[in-house]
């Protein structure tokens, strides 16, 4: 009997033993599976980072297994379609299109990662959103899909951006019909405007002069060509309310309209080049002088809206062939990015912000008119000074309009990214396609995207080829010395072909057929029910921020204007002063010491009322000012909760 109960107690020793033994090893298992995947998220942090795509492992998986259920490579880039230059009077009405740029040295030192998925041949967008679950550990990405008229991913050139987008409005101008062609760029502060439209302004500059040059052996009476065409170019700014001169000691304008509706810039001087070099030094003097300040977005964030109108003008009647305007807008930020700076930029963020609102609408109501046929659609220009400078744009029945979007690729700018494209694919009307609530899974069940259906299909080819390398770009007959035998108007020829921009921060590809022009927008699970990506509704505080903001700088003016008008009666004055003080000390025998009195009385109560004038201004500035700062408190604490 004690035999047996100590054999019983030995086998379950045993057990326990072998128990504990068994959960060591699991112990250790586990421990060298967790090391494992250290190492192995070392490496791939190790990869990314020689990528240049550094960030978060989990996230920067996530949008590569987006990307790879939906055939989306990262390095084979879709090659662009080579450009058809007989259909540039096809180009649309109103053209927008989407740039993304890489990702910058910023971005990489703050760890964020790419976030932006831009697919050219099917002109798509994705932009993928990092979040947490409301567990705060659990990660996934939302994923929200835009389609545009282009898309340019990191890269596309600027060239590749302008064949599509601003060759077309070249060419329209050139048709000699008095048409007004119209090109923005718009974006987050940072996110690749200027130097966009800086690519395209001298792009625009060859392109013209060629091309006039090209049109002069078989010119006409009142043709586009160089010899008799006059070209003009006028560059201006607004910023905080007012309008600048860029190329006359930026001297302040006024915008005036006239009798017959026609909108004025007073003071606006037109500067006459006779070759490209002459035009694009105008241009140049014109960028080295607008306004930059600091943000909480950006270090040299461009606050205010650049305008450079090209005018082409017969040298004999003077009548207008055509009109380009290349505007770079400010760059737009959201409310908690400007509420820590001071006052000047917390009114100039609201005064961008309205006057980029306007200009959607003007933009919404131009595509409307087009698509209903009806001119007679109400477009409200005269909602800020920029529509108001662009006004012929917007109401000319010869009018073509190009959007151009610059999104920026990091993690950290995707809610601004998000922003920028709703701005953009509003003005269209078209539908934004957002993905499905988040499953349990950590990546999102996506299908493939579709591109087009199958009775589309019938109707276009779409080829495919791999990206060529080290290929050498064949010279137009400009580039080779040869002259055109037919003018630009009857033939269109292709632009001439441009070595990549040095210094460029992009990489440039030879571009490749493949890319049709229009596609529905890719539905993304049948499974899921599509939902409808609204824009948040604007504040009842915001709204008055805004007309408060508008206010300050009306006040503003009137108050400067008063001080201005002051000290000019002042100077006079003080001129009749020193002449009637001379006067009397002289003694002579005009001399009369109650008219002396008398006229320094009046003198005495007339700088009481200009003081007083003043000083009621003054206060009524000083007010709106009070207003502005208790307002802005309030967007602050309310965004605060």
């Amino acid at each position: 009997m004690g035999r047996t109960s100590t054999g019983g107690v030995m086998l379950a020793k045993d057990q326990t033993r072998r128990a504990i033994e068994k959960m060591e090893e699991q112990r250790l298992a586990r421990r060298r599976l967790i090391q494992e995947r250290k190492a192995e998220r070392a490496e791939e942090e190790q990869r990314n980072l020689a990528l240049g795509n550094p960030g978060d492992v989990d996230f920067i998986g996530l949008v590569s297994k987006w990307r790879e259920e939906n055939g989306i490579s990262d390095s084979n880039s879709p090659r662009l379609a080579e450009v058809d230059h007989s259909m540039s009077t096809n180009h649309p009405k109103i053209c927008i299109c989407v740039r993304k740029r890489p990702v910058s040295d910023k971005e990489r030192r703050k760890l964020d990662h790419d976030s932006v998925t831009c697919v050219p041949e099917r002109q798509l967008v994705c932009i993928h959103q990092a979040k947490f679950r409301v567990d705060g550990i659990t990660k996934y990405c939302d994923h929200n899909s835009f389609c545009f008229d282009y898309t340019f991913n990191e890269h596309s050139s600027t060239e590749d951006l302008y064949q599509r987008t601003t060759m077309p409005l070249v060419d329209f101008i050139l048709s000699g019909k008095g048409g007004r062609a119209t090109v923005f760029a718009y974006g987050q502060t940072g996110s690749g405007k200027t130097y966009t439209m800086n690519g395209i302004q001298k792009m625009v500059v060859e392109d013209l002069f060629m091309l006039m040059e090209g049109a002069d052996d078989e010119a006409e009476d009142e043709c586009v060509c160089l010899s008799k065409t006059r070209v003009t170019v006028s560059f201006f700014e607004l910023y905080g309310g007012r309008v600048q001169d860029l190329l006359n000691n930026r001297n302040k304008l006024k915008i005036l309209e006239d009798g017959r509706g026609e909108v004025v810039v007073s003071g606006l001087e037109e500067f006459e080049a006779h070759d490209a070099g002459q035009l694009l030094d105008l241009m140049d003097k014109g960028n080295s002088f607008r306004t930059t300040h600091a943000t909480e977005a950006n270090d040299t964030s461009s606050r205010s809206h650049a305008v450079c109108q090209i005018h082409l003008r017969s040298s004999k009647s003077d009548r207008l062939f055509g009109k380009l305007s290349l505007v770079d807008l400010a760059g737009s930020e959201r409310g908690s990015d400007t509420k820590s700076n001071n006052r000047q930029r917390r009114t100039e963020s609201a005064d961008i912000n309205k006057s980029l609102l306007t200009l959607k609408e003007c933009i919404r109501a131009l595509d409307t008119s087009s698509k209903n046929g009806n001119s007679s659609t109400h477009v409200p220009y005269r909602g800020s000074k920029l529509t108001m400078v662009l006004k012929d744009c917007f109401t000319s029945d010869l009018a073509k309009t190009t959007m151009i979007a610059t999104v920026s690729p990091g993690s950290s700018s995707a809610d601004h990214t998000i922003n920028t494209l709703r701005y953009a694919h509003r003005i269209k009307e078209k539908k934004v396609i957002s993905s499905p609530k988040p499953t349990r899974s950590k990546v999102r069940s996506v299908s493939p995207l579709r591109t087009t259906s199958n009775s589309e299909n019938r109707n276009r080819q779409v080829t495919r080829t791999p990206p060529l390398k080290n290929t050498r770009k064949e010279l137009s007959p400009y580039r080779s010395g040869n002259k055109p035998s037919k003018s630009p108007q009857r033939k269109r020829l292709q632009s001439p072909t441009r070595r990549t921009q040095t210094k460029s921060p992009l990489r440039q590809i030879t571009p490749a057929a493949g890319a049709t022009r229009r596609t529905k927008i890719p539905s993304l699970s049948p499974r899921s029910p599509r939902k409808e990506v609204t824009t948040p509704p604007i504040m009842p505080d915001e709204v008055a921020y805004t007309k408060t903001v508008e206010n300050l700088y009306e006040e503003e003016e009137k108050l400067l204007n008063l001080h201005m008008t002051i000290l000019r009666d002042d100077a006079e004055l003080i001129q009749e002063e020193v002449a009637l003080l001379n006067k009397a000390q002289s003694g002579g025998d005009d001399y009369d010491i109650d008219s002396y009195v008398i006229r320094l009385e009046e003198i005495i109560a007339h700088k009481e009322k200009c003081v007083g004038q003043l000083k009621e201004k003054l206060d009524s500035f000083r007010e709106c000012l009070r207003k502005e700062e208790l307002l802005s408190r309030n967007l602050k604490s309310s965004a605060t909760f």
